[in-house]
């Protein structure tokens, strides 16, 4: 059936109309020409008919005045004036014209004003091309990004500008909102936010990938959520690696850091074969992070020092010096901590043998206080002093460890404990009611873990009664984890851990207020809720948030970094421990200089990277006594009860 005139007019000018602000301006002047056109013609006609002249006379020229009237009362409503000397029938004319321009310019104006608020709004969508270089971005909003963006302004601080590009399908407004809330100062970065679906190239091309330093991908739920949840933004986050490789060309030249969650999603991450793409997942390194911290009382500090940009991080450093030893380098530095070596095909040896010398493309790996602060020297420049030694022989002796809820991350750290644990030691899990397959898991556990006895109570930690049952402080430590499996709500599980730690505080002041041994380890999935946490007695605990911010804010920059912690966390080779003073001066008190500690840890086969000093343990201003990478020309005098942060074999 063919359309009739009027509906083929109607539905090209609907077509030509849907253009938007443009087509309209141009109706808007086809309509006052027209309006004009027709007022003129008008005029003209009632001249013809009846001749009001401009002076005393007729003139030739008064009709051109006449049309050049009606133009002006079209286009200024003011120019009525002009019509006092004629007739009434001009006069209504005259009003009409300007009732018709007012129409028209209304509607002009209207539109003027529409499109600047569009304009206006756009900006504030900001859906401009960036036009940023060497910037980082941040792809995704999770309770993970305001700690990020807060650890990549301190590590942008040694840079004159700087800039954060965050890219999520969260609304623009909104994002700025809360990072003007968050942040106070972002010193030298500036922070830059777009709306925008991650997983699009359309949308990535807009954030000028091509020309950015790094990239970090952030999970689209929390670490507490359901299993549905956690693969679905797997998901997501491989899609966007992929658009974010499929943008540069096909070739990937990003340090590109991700979070995912399941095993499958990591090997597909493998397949890449990219040594720039590093994928993390909070329930290993968590899961090793609270068993070390459970073995050493107070790394949690240490890490938290050396992860983030506070204080000092790692650097791998290529100087002159081949045919050195690795023991002698620490004095041929004024500022740094070296505790490990980057050999040339990229393997990792932290802690190396004495007498280890640097070889053709080795590279020191070291704490400092900045880049800009590493600077070697060909002669050394400290002379460390040789203290009194005696060698210490301690018994690696049995433990009992107490854990409180379950967690995905409670599998990682009992098969962590089984590698640090000596035999005959037992693990007791106090938990609710729990599902059959936790109870499969916790079966398996004990099947795979011989060397350990891991006992199920099912009871509730949140009661009173049955803490006291099992007395906590018979253990060497305490871990409190989520208490429902299928709780996932990072304020639901922190608000359970609060409520157990008052608890625990009102049973140890049942003891008659004696001083316990036994670290008390949190889990905290909100970071806002630290300040709650450290309020009721928790001697030691994990941010899950801010440590793997800080990882992933230092892999952004340095992928290689990944090597050197998964070194740094696993049960092989060495890890950090904090060891008494005395395990290392035979004579106590003692005025001694960092070089000096490096030189005592030595002759145990260990690497000094720091100390804790006893008397600031309650002061959180002085980092709880923690000092990473001291200064080496100072002395501090070290007693009985303070420590050595070291690299070891073991805690003994």
């Amino acid at each position: 059936m063919r359309p009739k005139i009027g509906e083929r007019l109607r539905y090209n000018f609907e077509n030509f109309m849907a253009k938007g602000g443009s087509a309209v301006f141009l109706s808007l002047l086809v309509i006052f020409f027209i309006a004009f056109g027709l007022v003129a013609g008008i005029r003209a006609i009632m001249f013809t008919v009846d001749p009001q002249p401009f002076g005393e006379q007729v003139a030739d020229s008064d009709m051109g005045e006449h049309i050049w009237l009606a133009f002006t009362e079209i286009a200024d409503p003011g120019n009525v004036g002009g019509e006092s000397s004629f007739s009434i029938t001009y006069k209504i004319l005259g009003i009409v014209t300007i009732l018709i321009g007012m129409v028209i310019f209304s509607a002009l104006i209207g539109l003027i004003g529409q499109k600047f608020e569009e304009t206006v709004y756009n900006f504030r969508k900001g859906r401009s091309r960036v036009i940023e270089s060497d910037h980082t971005i941040i792809l995704g909003w999770n309770e993970r990004v305001m700690d990020i963006i807060g650890t990549l302004i301190i590590a942008n601080e040694s840079r004159k500008k700087a800039a954060i590009v965050i890219m999520a399908e969260s609304e623009k407004e909104t994002m700025d909102d809360e990072i003007a809330e968050a942040i106070d100062d972002t010193k030298t970065t500036k922070i830059i936010t777009r709306s925008g679906a991650t997983s699009s190239v359309s949308q990535l091309m807009k954030i000028n990938v091509t020309e950015a330093r790094s990239a970090i991908l952030l999970s689209t739920c929390p670490e507490g959520a359901s299993p549905e949840e956690k693969k679905l933004s797997d998901t997501k986050i491989i899609k966007t690696l992929l658009a974010l490789i499929s943008v540069q060309g096909g070739v990937n030249k990003l340090n590109i850091v991700l979070e995912l969650f399941n095993d499958e999603s990591f090997e597909i991450i493998k397949t890449l074969e990219d040594p720039k793409i590093n994928a993390i997942t909070a329930k290993e390194i968590l899961g090793k992070l609270l068993v070390q911290t459970a073995i050493s009382n107070g790394l949690e500090l240490v890490y938290n020092e050396i992860l983030g940009y506070a204080g000092s991080e790692t650097y791998f450093v290529s100087d002159d010096f081949i045919g050195i030893k690795f023991e002698d380098l620490a004095y041929h530095y004024p500022d740094g901590a070296p505790y490990g070596i980057r050999h040339a095909d990229g393997t990792i040896l932290i802690n190396p043998p004495a007498g280890t010398l640097m070889q053709e493309g080795d590279e020191l790996i070291m704490l400092a206080q900045d880049d800009s602060t590493i600077k070697f020297k060909k002669k050394a420049e400290f002379t460390p002093a040789d203290y009194p030694f005696e060698q210490v022989t301690v018994k690696k002796e049995t433990a009992r460890q107490l854990i409180l809820g379950w967690h995905s991350i409670a599998s990682v750290v009992i098969d962590e404990f089984a590698n640090y644990l000596a035999e005959g030691s037992v693990i007791d899990i106090l938990l609710d009611s729990p599902s059959d397959e936790v109870k499969k898991n916790i079966s398996d556990l004990r099947s795979g873990n011989t060397g350990l006895t891991v006992n199920l109570i099912e009871a509730s930690p949140l009661s009173m009664d049955n803490l006291r049952a099992v007395n906590p402080f018979s253990y060497n430590s305490v871990i409190i984890l989520a208490q429902n499996e299928n709780d996932f709500n990072p304020e639901k599980v922190d608000s359970d851990t609060l409520v157990i730690l008052l608890f625990l505080r009102k049973i140890l002041g049942e003891n008659g207020g004696k001083k316990s041994r036994t670290t008390i380890i949190t889990q905290v999935l909100n970071s806002e809720n630290q300040e709650l946490i450290t309020e009721y007695n928790a001697d030691d605990f994990i941010i899950s948030n801010k440590m793997l911010t800080y990882l992933m804010s230092q892999l952004s920059e340095e992928p290689g970094l990944i090597d050197v912690y998964n070194e740094m966390f696993g049960a092989e080779g060495s890890e950090i421990y904090l060891k008494p003073a005395g395990y290392y001066f035979s004579q106590l008190p003692v005025e001694a200089s960092f070089p000096d500690m490096i030189h005592a840890a030595r002759k145990r086969s260990e690497v000094c990277i720091g100390l804790r000093m006893s008397e600031n343990a309650a002061d959180s201003g002085k980092n709880f006594g923690v000092i990473i990478n001291p200064d080496k020309k100072e002395k501090y005098t070290i007693t009985g009860s303070d420590f050595l942060v070291v690299f070891a074999e073991d805690e003994l």
